[in-house]
């Protein structure tokens, strides 16, 4: 399985960017995603999971509200769509999966992974 994520940049804050995930492979409807993101000079964090049919769901507890993550099977695509941002947002954001259908909030747990896209929230 081979992630692209795409769809970050540059935007102001209290503005909304979403984010996508496409994977590649027959497979990647039965794989639960979830999205990380590291700031720089922080560790790489959780911010959202989906299962493979997209049935469970959560974010951490700051994005509540914030960050929606959903997923199109059809077009091998998961989406974190973000609301509100803020400075804080500001890092590189990636996907991953893993190779069971629920997914963890442990990145040693995910299997592929993208590349990243960098999000900067900034006026």
């Amino acid at each position: 399985v081979q992630l692209q994520a795409s769809g970050g940049g540059l935007v102001q804050p209290g503005g909304s960017l979403r984010l996508s995930c496409t994977g590649s492979g027959r497979t990647f409807s039965e794989f639960a995603v979830g999205w990380f993101r590291q700031a720089p000079g922080k560790e790489r964090e959780f911010v959202a999971g989906i299962a493979s049919n997209g049935g469970r769901t959560f974010n951490v507890n700051a994005e509540k509200g914030r960050f929606t993550i959903s997923r199109d099977n059809a077009k091998s695509t998961v989406y974190l769509q973000m609301d509100k941002l803020g400075s804080e947002d500001t890092a590189v954001y990636y996907c991953a999966s893993r190779t069971v259908g629920w997914p963890s909030q442990r990145q040693e747990e995910y299997d592929y992974w993208g590349q990243g896209t960098q999000v900067t929230v900034s006026s």
